[in-house]
């Protein structure tokens, strides 16, 4: 069984973090929309979908992903780089202690787990305004004796390095190896030469963001020639509305924790 951890948006979504986008207004009963469909697009996919408990005053609370990196052995809980985001771990550590053991990253690390790619025995950790050098090496060694290897890798002009880069295929039809969807103007793709990449449309800055569940593509459906150029690959799509969590920076990968259980 795949599950599916996610969390409401909070009234106060409004007052979210911000690094690289102005503030404007977010409407609030449409991002609970978006949030609903989006949630059914993972039930469409095959996951089971467990709410965490809501956490209103917390802002971005919806992002549930950036609080834990999860692979099948283990359960890294994150220390994430925005002061106000600290208090969400607790209820993510508390759902996934019945599934996995328990690992943390301390100060002065810093994780998010949205700067975390894990892709198959390789795991690539963004260096940004929200992870730094010493939460990737303590994820690094967290995850070393389950047989990752970990790849620092530095970010520019986006939030965490998923906003740059996602995995979209473990292996693609009638083709060896795994496949990402990526926006070379972020991230170095010289870094991923191991991989099949699908660049971006240029007109779709932040489309590198896609949620890969068993063999479906969650990608928001704002970013429809990125899309095509995914499907053009014999990749089955979900495109679901995203745009009210996109003024927080917000991605399809950010609102749900994928976990495999027995």
């Amino acid at each position: 069984m795949l599950l599916a951890l996610t969390r409401a948006v909070p009234p106060s979504i409004d007052r979210c973090e911000l690094t690289h986008l102005d503030r404007t207004p977010i409407d609030y009963a449409q991002a609970v929309r978006e949030h609903a469909t989006y949630e059914d697009a993972l039930r469409q996919a095959g996951c089971v979908v467990q709410r965490l408990p809501e956490l209103p005053d917390n802002p971005d609370s919806v992002f549930v992903e950036d609080t834990v990196v999860v692979i099948d052995e283990l359960a890294v809980i994150a220390r994430p780089g925005a002061l106000s985001r600290r208090g969400e771990v607790d209820s993510m550590a508390d759902a996934l202690r019945p599934l996995r053991r328990l690992a943390y990253i301390e100060a002065p690390g810093t994780l998010d787990g949205g700067d975390v790619l894990v892709t198959p025995g390789k795991v690539f950790v963004g260096i940004t305004e929200r992870t730094n050098a010493e939460g990737a090496r303590q994820l690094g060694a967290h995850i070393a004796p389950f047989g990752y290897k970990t790849f620092p890798v530095p970010v520019a002009g986006c939030l965490h390095l998923k906003s740059a880069v996602t995995l979209c295929a473990i292996e693609l039809p009638a083709k060896a190896g795994s496949c990402l969807t990526i926006n070379s103007n972020f991230i170095d793709p010289s870094i991923f030469r191991d991989f099949q990449l699908i660049e971006v449309d240029p007109t779709e800055p932040m489309a590198g963001n896609v949620l890969l569940v068993e063999n479906r593509v969650i990608c928001a459906e704002e970013h429809p020639l990125t899309t095509r150029r995914i499907q053009a690959f014999g990749l089955v799509t979900l495109p679901v509305p995203a745009r009210e969590l996109a003024k927080a920076e917000g991605g399809v990968t950010c609102c749900s924790v994928l976990v495999r259980v027995a």
